[in-house]
């Protein structure tokens, strides 16, 4: 495991997997989310945006966390990694984190 896409619904615990692993492999990690938004969550141009994911992933080792279909399926992240971890917890579990998670953001 050298290069590593973790993708799953908002709330499936891929941050928390993600960051792990990355940590365990001595991997930068690339959180799309990061890449994407900008000051009060302004969206990048898309092709800013796919610039820097190719860049990114460009390198020999790394961990990627997000799910922006552009830039995972049908870019350079599934065509680069080799391995997808799809986090797929009960909708329980992940209500409950996204639950947990929005009241500590107020």
């Amino acid at each position: 495991m050298r290069r590593v896409s973790v993708v799953g619904a908002s709330g499936s615990g891929k941050t928390t997997l993600a960051r792990a692993l990355a940590e365990r492999l001595h991997a930068p990690l690339i959180e799309l989310d990061a890449l994407m938004h900008q000051p009060a969550w302004a969206p990048k141009p898309d092709e800013e945006f796919k610039r820097e994911v190719e860049q990114a992933t460009a390198q020999d080792i790394w961990v990627v966390d997000g799910n922006y279909r552009q830039v995972v399926i049908e870019g350079p992240v599934w065509q680069r990694a080799d391995t997808v971890v799809w986090m797929d917890p009960p909708r329980r579990t992940f209500m409950r984190q996204l639950f947990v998670r929005t009241l500590r953001r107020q």
